[in-house]
């Protein structure tokens, strides 16, 4: 039976102070197992543009996942236009799409005539609670990314995520779309917190 020996990294507790740290193993993964792309959730572009920077001059993809427009305010989106500029300059693609793990299901759960948790926000819930919630992030992003046709399905990527802001976990997925869900893998976990 063969197997491999891979670093695994894990922070004292999750947080964007994590972020520069998890661009490095980011990197340091794609380029041992030969991904081409990096998919990366950012709300701002702060976390972003420190992918880019790191990133740079490693011929590596980024991919960036973006909160849709309305997600804290109706019709506002949050990124900042400043840093999407900078960020389309130096050849990375930003994704904006809905939150394959919410979405729809949040209107059903957040109202009052309905109310309840659904059996999607359960699957978040549970990737959140056991895992991280950097992991349910870089998986939704990833849903997200495949959805749009912006990564294939048929070749892993590095996907790295966060707690609240930045970035704090990074793994290696092998992409599905969100009607395919149960078919995504989460095949390495690369860095994340290990105190949640």
């Amino acid at each position: 039976m063969g197997f491999v020996t891979r670093n695994t990294y894990y922070f004292d507790s999750p947080g964007a102070e994590n972020t520069h740290d998890a661009a490095h193993f980011a990197v340091e993964r794609a380029q041992e197992l030969g991904i081409r792309k990096i998919v990366v959730a950012s709300t701002t572009g702060r976390t972003a543009l420190l992918f880019q920077e790191v990133m740079a001059g490693t011929g590596l993809e980024l991919i960036v996942v973006t909160h849709v427009v309305g997600f804290s305010k109706p019709g506002e989106w949050e990124f900042s236009p400043e840093a999407a500029a900078t960020l389309h300059e130096g050849s990375a693609k930003i994704v904006t799409g809905t939150h394959a793990l919410s979405g729809l299901e949040r209107a059903i759960s957040r109202s009052q005539r309905l109310g309840g948790a659904s059996r999607t926000e359960a699957i978040a819930e549970a990737l959140r609670r056991i895992v991280a919630v950097g992991l349910k992030v870089a998986v939704e992003c990833v849903l997200i990314a495949a959805d749009q046709g912006v990564i294939g399905i048929d070749e892993e990527v590095i996907a790295a995520g966060g707690t609240a802001s930045g970035a704090d976990t990074v793994c290696v997925i092998r992409p599905a779309h969100t009607a395919s869900f149960f078919d995504l893998q989460v095949r390495e976990i690369v860095a994340m917190p290990r105190n949640r």
